[in-house]
């Protein structure tokens, strides 16, 4: 009788978790939902991994800029390319994609950091991996000094963000980030760049935001809708809605006062059970394809985000030059053409 009484107890707690969660989630889920025509779109761009997928990362780039018309970037200046030898710093390809970005309507989110866009997340130089904590974190910290510096004053960069997703702990071959060592960074990058808005981002499906929002002049979402999980061995499809973003929004807000809310990294792409240029085109389409690519778009701006920063400008290149399949790049030139930033 007493096990019967306690699974019971236990079911209805769950029940009323559940009930009070989506009680929330109605009461919570106002806000703006902006017309089609007013949404701002950009890309994320990651040299690493135009190379990865056999590509001339140059060419990926200025086909983007000059083919899609986009105007609005986030870059990241990976440590373990701008240092791979201790000391020794090479600053020509982040030189070279500024260079690239400095018309007067092109505008830069730049990132720095230890953990950064694109896996293995944390993009540390060999030389630096077995480094103790304080000995890398003092290392990340100088890196960081020299980037800000030698770039803050170019016009073309809007914001700086500091580290990617750094409470997502879980994902990446990274290091647990110590949330004080963030705060160092963030206050580093903020004091040398005359307080430029600083970005923060976190997960759109596995976060709760506020710690990460309450950092940030920009807080910046990922939102991925089809996956494949390592955890179950599956592909899943988020069993949510766009008013589960409003209402996690709204949430947050009570703790949490950015300036702005921008999706910084929303799904354009595969996400397979390998590195997608290693499976089949059905395994592919089963997390992006033409239909999803329109549906995720309508999915963001019914969230009510009004920018939005797409992943995956390489895997349409990719799929154009050695697929031949132009269809998401024709899809994006459309949509890019229509932005209004």
């Amino acid at each position: 009788m007493m096990n019967w009484w306690h699974r019971f107890k236990t079911v209805k707690n769950i029940l009323l978790v559940v009930f009070a969660i989506l009680v929330a989630l109605l009461f919570f889920s106002f806000g703006k939902i902006y017309p089609a025509k007013e949404i701002v779109y950009g890309a994320t761009y990651s040299p690493k991994h135009a190379r990865d997928l056999g590509l001339d990362w140059k060419k990926v780039f200025t086909d983007s800029n000059r083919e899609l018309g986009i105007t609005n970037w986030r870059l990241s200046a990976y440590w373990d390319q701008i240092e791979s030898n201790s000391g020794q710093y090479d600053w020509s390809e982040m030189d070279w994609l500024l260079q690239q970005t400095k018309d007067d309507k092109d505008k830069v989110i730049l990132a720095v950091g230890g953990r950064l866009p694109r896996w293995p997340e944390c993009h540390f130089p060999d030389w630096a991996k077995n480094l103790t904590k304080e000995s890398r974190e003092e290392k990340i910290l100088n890196y960081i000094a020299l980037t800000v510096e030698r770039y803050k004053d170019n016009p073309s960069i809007i914001a700086w963000q500091v580290e990617n997703e750094p409470f997502l702990s879980h994902f990446g071959e990274c290091p647990v980030l110590d949330a004080d060592f963030l705060d160092k960074e963030i206050a580093l990058v903020k004091k040398m760049t005359n307080n430029k808005p600083i970005v923060v981002t976190d997960s759109g499906e596995l976060s709760l935001w506020v710690r990460a929002a309450s950092r940030a002049d920009i807080f910046g979402t990922t939102m991925y809708r089809n996956t494949y999980s390592s955890v179950l061995n599956s592909y899943i499809s988020y069993p949510i809605t766009p008013a589960f973003f409003r209402a996690k929004r709204n949430l947050a807000n009570l703790f949490a006062s950015p300036k702005k809310w921008i999706v910084i990294e929303l799904q354009a792409e595969p996400w397979a059970s390998q590195p997608y240029q290693a499976v089949s085109q059905a395994e592919r389409d089963r997390t992006m394809n033409a239909q999803q690519f329109t549906e995720t778009m309508e999915f963001a701006r019914n969230a009510g985000f009004k920018e939005l920063y797409l992943w995956g400008v390489e895997w349409w290149y990719w799929e154009k030059e050695t697929r031949n399949r132009p269809d998401f790049w024709e899809k994006a030139k459309v949509l890019f053409a229509s932005s209004k930033l």
